[in-house]
């Protein structure tokens, strides 16, 4: 299964990393917004919000919220805009005698009143100088309508302004900020304000202006803004305020300790008793209701006195009021998820409704850091299952997948009012999805030939070259042939498994393979198997290799020195698993095999048989005995002429009556060379002999000599064992028919 597995998954690569690419990508984009590319994309999700919303909008509750619209019925009875201020005053002194807990205007009085007695003194100052003195002794008309509003609770409006001069604003009350400033609130420059003597006396002041999305619609309410360090409230949240006579209103921000936030960005919005979550940059998100006409009640009916005394204060009375336009010509209408032309008013009583119930949409924390997983979980389980679902199952699991995402979303939404967006998700599946299956259709187009499909997850690419150039170089089926095999094992692998996770095991086995594997294919090496942390490859088959001694011996020389390097590089990296000092075991013989494709009449696998192979695999179960790295057979020793080696021990290893002489490979020719080497070499087969000659105290005498300089060859461990030996034999004497032989326990 393990072998199925990790051919199907070699085979599969080429059209896995592609995906995987797009899929990483995609996050990328995601993470990291680019210009053009991520708006669209966001704004696709905002798209699946607002279907979300015309499909599921918020149920209606009455919430003491009311708006008093100025209709196009109201001006074709009072006349155009602007109105006298007196006809404010009206308004505003019946809805404060009829009980109204607020009064917020959704209109800014920026100009002086036209048709106020004093300016209309200055125009007849010339012309009729008794009348201007007879205007400028009544009563103006701001002044009539700022002391109503002083007297009942009233918000006069304000829009802030990009402009570089203007007017500053103070707040009516403490904007208290619990946390670092909150930069993310957007900030404006200026304010064009209501006229002095409105602004001053009325009770509340906040700010009328919304910025919508890209695309017109407004999604969100700001219920905060700035001038520079300067808080300002906006109309839902000061009329709250004054309803509710509140002195202060308490923002709280966050100081990085969420996801995807910044020091500075809003959590949340504080009224009196009414805790509001906002967005970053301090904005409600929107959830509409349908039209509702008893919410609405127009301004005529409230100024004719159409509304009893009873009526009036059933309508208004504990009631937060708010006076907009509706009317085409004052062109206060925005567009909204649910209507493309919507009295702009109304966001703010919606927004005001919202925080009243605590009915609230919300993006969590957590929202960036799901949609992420979930888009790298969702399109990596398809593009590695897609080469062997194909295109057509696995466009259905995608399917399935991307309706689970959106099923979810709808849930998430109509249950707890969260906002997931599957629009990432969605659209990097969909990009994997067709690039994987366009790779896989072109991969299936290419007709490959017998000997790539046999042998190029086995053999180097030139060698595969080679066969493919003269195929007569193949016999495929059983075949003897004098080869050299190589097992190679990582030392107490079962102790580095305990500490590890299945996944940095395979972490860590992928990094030591893969070195390993490269320096023996670069030798012409066929590679059988991976057994766990083992390897087993082999020379000279299915191409003939008149070196396959020397190139196996090479190998495993370079093996052990790059094992050096990696020990000492890999603990230097964090994209890697490397449990410490790592050591390798190396066991290496050369014989007669029998090697071809072999196995049941539906599997085959190109393996070889034979006791050349199962003495190697014994041999590599020496070194550890030894406390050796590489350790070689007698007949692979007698081919190695020139290469630095010395004798282990006669050893008959299990399952194995004839003895075999083990040697220990310490290098290449260049060592074997060395006179050094070559003193010690020959002092040690003295040693040997004395040794089994019975010569226990001559074999002790030189065994203590070369003990020193035994160490500086790795042999220490050997050494230390020959001392056991002695000191046994000297006790219990072995006699004279012992042979030398050293009798395995294990394998």
């Amino acid at each position: 299964m393990r072998r199925e597995w990790t051919q199907w998954w070699r085979k599969s690569l080429l059209t896995v990393l592609p995906g995987a690419a797009v899929i990483f990508a995609t996050a990328f984009l995601q993470t990291f917004p680019v210009p053009v590319v991520t708006p669209v994309v966001e704004r696709v999700g905002l798209t699946v919000f607002d279907s979300y919303q015309r499909i599921s909008p918020r149920p209606y509750e009455d919430a003491p919220v009311r708006v008093v619209d100025i209709d196009d019925e109201t001006i074709r009875r009072y006349g155009q805009w602007p109105w006298p201020r007196t006809d404010l005053a009206r308004l505003t002194m019946a809805l404060g005698e009829a009980g109204a807990a607020a009064i917020a205007y959704d209109i800014v009085f920026s100009e002086k009143d036209r048709t106020s007695p004093r300016e209309l003194a200055r125009r007849f100052e010339a012309t009729d100088p008794a009348a201007a003195r007879v205007l400028d002794g009544l009563p103006d008309n701001d002044e009539q309508f700022a002391k109503v509003a002083a007297y009942y609770p009233t918000v006069m409006g304000f829009f802030l302004t990009s402009r570089e001069t203007g007017t500053k604003v103070e707040p009516k009350a403490g904007m208290v900020v619990l946390g670092t400033p909150p930069a993310s609130v957007p900030d404006f420059d200026s304010a064009i304000t209501p006229v002095p003597v409105l602004m001053n006396a009325a009770p509340g002041a906040a700010s009328l202006s919304i910025v919508p999305d890209q695309d017109s619609i407004i999604r969100k309410a700001p219920l905060i803004q700035r001038q520079g360090d300067m808080m300002l409230p906006t109309l839902s949240v000061e009329a709250i305020r004054l309803a509710f006579q509140t002195d202060s209103v308490i923002i709280n921000t966050t100081d990085g300790s969420r996801e995807g936030s910044a020091p500075g960005d809003v959590v949340s919005l504080k009224v009196g008793d009414i805790e509001v979550p906002t967005t970053a940059d301090g904005q409600l998100w929107m959830h509409y209701t349908r039209d509702v006409p008893e919410r609405v009640v127009p301004a005529w009916k409230v100024l004719s006195g159409a509304l009893d005394a009873d009526a009036m204060e059933q309508a208004f009375g504990g009631r937060i009021v708010f006076v907009g336009t509706s009317a085409i010509g004052l062109r206060d209408l925005r567009s909204t998820p649910l209507k493309e032309s919507e009295m702009g008013v109304m966001i703010h009583a919606e927004a005001t409704e919202q925080m009243i119930l605590g009915k609230f949409l919300r993006r969590p924390d957590w929202a960036v850091g799901l949609e992420r997983t979930l888009l790298l979980i969702c399109s990596l389980g398809l593009v590695v299952l897609l080469p062997r679902l194909g295109a057509a199952r696995g466009a259905a699991l995608g399917l399935v997948a991307i309706a689970g995402m959106a099923a979810g979303s709808w849930y998430a939404f109509t249950t707890w009012g969260y906002l997931l967006d599957p629009t990432w998700p969605v659209i990097a599946m969909v990009l994997s999805y067709l690039v994987v299956t366009i790779l896989i259709f072109y991969r299936e187009e290419q007709q490959r030939s017998y000997i790539h499909r046999a042998f190029d997850r086995y053999l180097a690419p030139e060698l595969v070259k080679r066969i493919a150039a003269d195929p007569t170089q193949l016999n495929l089926g059983g075949e003897e042939r004098d080869m050299t095999v190589l097992f190679c094992d990582v030392r107490s692998f079962s102790s580095i498994s305990e500490g590890l996770s299945p996944d940095e095991i395979i972490r860590f086995l992928i990094t030591f393979l893969t070195p390993m594997t490269d320096l023996m294919i670069e030798r012409k090496a066929t590679i059988d198997k991976y057994i766990g942390d083992a390897i087993l490859a082999f020379w000279n088959a299915p191409l003939d290799d008149p070196e396959h001694e020397a190139n196996a011996a090479r190998s495993a020389l370079a093996m052990v020195d790059k094992l050096v390097q990696l020990n000492a590089e890999m603990p230097q990296r964090d994209d890697v698993v490397w449990p410490g000092e790592v050591k390798i075991g190396i066991g290496l013989n050369a014989g007669p095999c029998c090697v071809g494709n072999m196995g049941s009449e539906r599997r085959l696998s190109y393996s070889l048989i034979g006791d050349t192979v199962n003495l190697a695999s014994r041999i590599e179960g020496l070194t550890k005995y030894y406390g050796v790295q590489i350790a070689i057979g007698s007949s692979l020793a007698r081919t190695l002429q020139g290469f630095a080696m010395v004798e282990l021990d006669l050893v008959r290893v299990v399952g194995r009556e004839t003895p075999e002489a083990v040697f220990v490979l310490l290098g290449d020719e260049a060592l074997g060379a060395d006179a050094t080497f070559r003193a010690f070499a020959a002092e040690h087969a003295a040693m040997l002999a004395a040794y089994r000659a019975r010569d226990w105290a001559g074999a002790e005498a030189m065994r203590a000599g070369l003990a020193e300089r035994a160490g500086d060859w790795g042999l220490g461990k050997l050494y230390d064992l020959y001392r056991e030996r002695i000191v046994l034999y000297r006790q219990n004497d072995p006699g004279e028919d012992w042979d030398g032989v050293y009798r395995a326990e294990n394998k």
